[in-house]
């Protein structure tokens, strides 16, 4: 399954190309390896026999980009073909994200198709999984080949419901391997980010239907309450305590101008830095002996602002 390290900022997947042998599994990730960037891959691990036939598996991790913040890194396995090797065809599938059944299109590889899909399905049924519930799609290998299903055949054979995405491809030439990847990568990440919706809100729940510490000794003072009294109704508890806004209690008027005002707050005889006020006369220009109206006091509101107009020299 996929996980999660908060340290890296990583999240991993893992991809498990399954399907008969020798129907281009391998193939399948030399390719994708030969054609991602440098800085996006890894070395890839491969054992294999004399015949170039996969005896374990074949390893390829890839960097895939970043969501929110957090790089996808995609583990690319492949499983053996042969029957034989059923353990470990189902020891890879352990933990897996999604999947691609590579199936071979040649008439003759017919019965190896249908055995190696009901050989998946049983190995997940023995995990307790479900191929339906997990990400998994087609790819119809080997289209340049002699002798081969139409694309219509393969769905009989294959996806009679024709609701599983399928791609032709012929690996050898790198045609439908790009696509089959993208897809089932897409795939896998909607799949986890549904997941971790999920996740998120039972997180949520779980945490808002836990009982407080402060919620214990209002239950005891209820106890003591006969039972003919109807209890207001108690509002869901929350782990996250919001500030109070109530509108609190103004302080005396009468001794907003003392001492213990405090700094900033402005009261009816004091300014706004705790200093009495003082009437004092505004001071004005000498006369000289020319009559001089008092200018009408205004608020502030009802001042009315005038054009400069310069004066005439």
């Amino acid at each position: 399954m996929s996980s999660i390290n908060f340290a890296t900022r990583e999240i991993s997947c893992k991809v498990v190309y399954y399907g008969p042998g020798l129907s281009g599994k391998t193939t399948n990730l030399q390719v994708i390896h030969q054609k991602m960037p440098q800085d996006k891959r890894t070395d890839m691990v491969s054992l294999a026999t004399e015949g170039d036939r996969t005896l374990f598996f074949d390893f390829l991790p890839l960097n895939l980009g970043d969501i929110k913040g957090f790089k996808t890194r995609f583990q690319l396995y492949t499983v053996p073909g042969q029957v034989y090797y059923n353990s470990t065809r189902k020891l890879v599938l352990r933990g897996v994200d999604g999947i691609v059944f590579v199936a071979d299109s040649q008439r003759s590889r017919q019965a190896e198709n249908l055995e190696s899909l009901q050989n998946l399905r049983q190995n997940l049924q023995d995990y307790g999984m479900n191929l339906d519930d997990i990400p998994f799609v087609l790819q119809y290998n080997k289209r340049d080949m002699d002798n081969v299903f139409t694309l219509d055949e393969m769905n009989e054979m294959l996806n009679p419901d024709k609701k599983i995405q399928f791609f032709p491809a012929t690996a050898h030439n790198g045609k439908g391997v790009v696509t089959t990847l993208k897809t089932i990568a897409m795939l896998v990440i909607e799949k986890f980010n549904v997941k971790q919706g999920f996740l998120r809100k039972a997180a949520v729940n779980a945490a808002a239907a836990a009982p407080t510490a402060s919620d214990a000794p209002a239950q005891n003072a209820d106890a003591g309450k006969p039972q003919n009294e109807s209890a207001a109704p108690q509002q869901p508890t929350s782990p996250f305590r919001m500030p109070s806004f109530a509108a609190k209690p103004q302080a005396n008027m009468s001794n907003s101008g003392g001492a213990g005002s405090g700094l900033f707050q402005k009261g009816a005889m004091s300014s706004p830095f705790a200093r009495p006020r003082v009437a004092t006369a505004v001071p004005r220009m000498p006369t000289f002996g020319r009559a001089v109206e008092k200018p009408t006091q205004t608020d502030d509101d009802e001042i009315v602002l005038r054009p400069y107009k310069p004066k005439d020299k």
